[in-house]
């Protein structure tokens, strides 16, 4: 699978995905660490790749332009938790969420459960 990793998050996150055999780059590869929001998802969705974050931005952004792409891994309530934890927290779980992410969907990880949403998100009273 192939990732983009959000400038909120360790670059670390990237090495750990690579060495379980998945195509990770960090923002900052991409020279988009000073770059919106708006030109992240782009460049996630241009490349075909997941974007992972700790940044809520990213779910408002994709439910309000109504997009099915990227997927999207949001590490919710994960402060303190280091890059290694977070990693292996993704991988132990990836399996169980691949196939949504290959569709289109948010993945909301926190400390207790995971959430998957299928995208496009329906606005309120939509669905």
């Amino acid at each position: 699978m192939k990732f983009l990793v959000d400038e909120n998050l360790s670059a670390a996150i990237c090495d750990w995905l690579k060495d379980a055999g998945h195509d990770s780059v960090h923002v900052r590869d991409r020279g988009l660490e000073a770059a919106s929001d708006v030109e992240i998802l782009a460049t996630a969705a241009e490349e075909g790749r997941v974007l992972v974050s700790a940044d809520a931005d990213f779910s408002a952004l994709l439910a309000h332009e109504h997009r099915s792409f990227p997927s999207l891994i949001f590490f919710r309530q994960q402060d303190g938790r280091r890059a290694e934890a977070l990693a292996a927290l993704l991988l132990d779980n990836l399996d169980r969420f691949a196939g949504d992410l290959e569709e289109g969907a948010i993945v909301v990880i926190t400390d207790d459960r995971i959430r998957i949403r299928a995208l496009p998100l329906l606005p309120p009273g939509d669905g």
